[in-house]
């Protein structure tokens, strides 16, 4: 993929990233931009508007490990960083709580951990098998987005990562008669090859008299200057505020004097300039450049961002911190310790009781870096149905649902018929996938000695649209 420079998209796209971006692009943006023009990342987590609708997104995919660092990764990157660098931070999910106004649209890469409760988890199970023992100890997905699904009750919420389309509706509880009780249409897609459940058309409602610009949200921009003292480009961990009597302050909601100064800073006009600025020299394939080191770039957009609201930019942080020594020497120092615990063990304990929404199991349509062990436990994964996990359930989902007071919970898989909406038929075929045993899993890069050689990716699909659709059955 490259961008020369000539062309735009057709289309105004909003997108947040996920664990096999460009992250070192993407962070030049912490806080949004256009990567191209007409189309705009929402940064490690931002909320925009468009025709009246409000679009919020948080990017990456959790670890707890990382979960309560700062970020404090850059270019060039080492095997560590290159996957932390796109680990979820607590600073993001604490800064969209304090959001009150409602929310139409979120958007994560990994699943809320439980969602699987709310849609049809047979039709699940038989598409991905080896989802089985995460969904029974309700352990998929990530906790910190079920966190953010339990306080923002969008109305809808999308997601990916998992390769499989699946609906799902919660009804959310309210918590006081007079509060009108909410709900969540969650949708995640297939991965784009042919045959696939890839794309998707949902109507929303909006306003049509709106003009066709992107434009800031201003109770966000009033949490980013509210949140602004928190920032933290450090790797050691800490908690974000709260009524714990620990902190002096723990609420860093927008007040709607806040809000309204926002709004007369703007002069009312929440347009988000189309101020797309091109940081690297476009890709030319007749000249094509190998071992190329990534540097770390300040982003124009971002420098006039954090300008015009009194914003801290991140990197320019970063880089200070890196030119002083302490980001990189701390790193160096801690390393080793790091490689003997990549589960965090070593930290305080996570507030999170269990950490597999990476992907933890072997997802034979992932792609697999080599020696991704770091960012991928693959010793807490499942297998198809065996002895030791018979296809039957052996206990009952309600007694082993760990759910949030607010959310209400509804029978194990009667929701074939509430998914109309999202869902717009049934799948035409029900494919069963094949075993692990029929598609062994390999990595690339390392020897029969077990030494590693060059990185590669491992692509599970070189000629993607010559083949026939890999989850066929024989």
């Amino acid at each position: 993929r490259y961008y020369s420079g000539e062309k735009k998209a057709p289309v105004l796209t909003v997108f947040i990233g996920g664990n096999h971006e460009a992250s070192n692009h993407l962070q030049e943006l912490p806080y949004g931009g256009w990567v191209a023009p007409n189309i705009y990342y929402l940064g490690y987590a931002g909320v925009v508007r468009f025709r009246g609708v409000r679009i919020g997104g948080i990017s990456g995919i959790f670890k707890s490990h990382d979960y309560r660092k700062g970020h404090f990764e850059c270019p060039p990157y080492n095997q560590q960083t290159i996957r932390s660098a796109y680990h979820v931070r607590n600073i993001e999910v604490f800064k969209l709580k304090q959001l009150k106004r409602p929310i139409d649209i979120f958007m994560s890469h990994d699943w809320p951990r439980s969602i699987y409760h709310y849609g049809n988890k047979k039709q699940l199970l038989k598409m991905k098998s080896f989802f089985r023992q995460e969904v029974e100890s309700n352990t998929l997905g990530s906790p910190a987005a079920s966190e953010l699904l339990q306080h923002l009750k969008p109305t809808y919420w999308f997601s990916a990562h998992l390769h499989v389309k699946f609906a799902a509706f919660m009804q959310h509880q309210t918590n006081s008669k007079e509060e009108l009780p909410k709900a969540t249409k969650f949708l995640a897609l297939d991965k784009c090859l042919p045959h696939r459940d890839f794309l998707q058309i949902i109507d929303i409602e909006h306003d049509p008299s709106a003009g066709d610009s992107l434009e800031y949200d201003a109770e966000w921009i009033a949490v980013l200057k509210a949140t602004n003292s928190l920032v933290n480009v450090t790797q050691s961990s800490w908690n974000m505020p709260e009524n714990n009597g620990l902190h002096a302050k723990w609420d860093y909601s927008a007040t709607e004097e806040a809000i309204k100064e926002v709004l007369e800073e703007l002069n009312h006009n929440l347009k988000i300039p189309c101020n797309f600025t091109l940081t690297a020299a476009c890709y030319d394939p007749s000249k094509p450049q190998k071992h190329v080191e990534p540097v770390h770039t300040i982003n124009p957009q971002t420098t006039e961002f954090c300008a015009q609201f009194g914003l801290t930019d991140i990197n320019d942080r970063i880089q200070q911190a890196k030119e002083e020594g302490s980001v990189r020497g701390e790193y160096e120092e801690e390393e080793e310790e790091e490689e003997m615990d990549s589960t965090g063990s070593a930290e305080e304990p996570s507030e999170y009781n269990t950490d597999n929404s990476g992907l933890s199991s072997i997802n034979p349509d992932e792609i697999m870096l080599d020696e991704e062990g770091g960012d991928e436990d693959l010793s807490t994964c499942s297998v198809d149905p065996s002895p030791d996990h018979p296809p039957d359930f052996s206990a009952s989902f309600s007694d082993i649902r760990i759910m949030p007071d607010s959310m209400a919970v509804s029978s194990d898989d009667a929701m074939d018929s509430t998914n109309e909406e999202l869902e717009k038929s049934a799948v035409s075929k029900q494919v069963e996938e094949k075993s692990l045993n029929e598609r062994p899993l390999k990595r690339i890069g390392g020897n029969e000695n077990g030494n590693s050689g060059i990185k590669k990716i491992k692509r599970r699909n070189q000629a993607i649209y010559a083949a026939e659709d890999e989850d066929k059955t024989e």
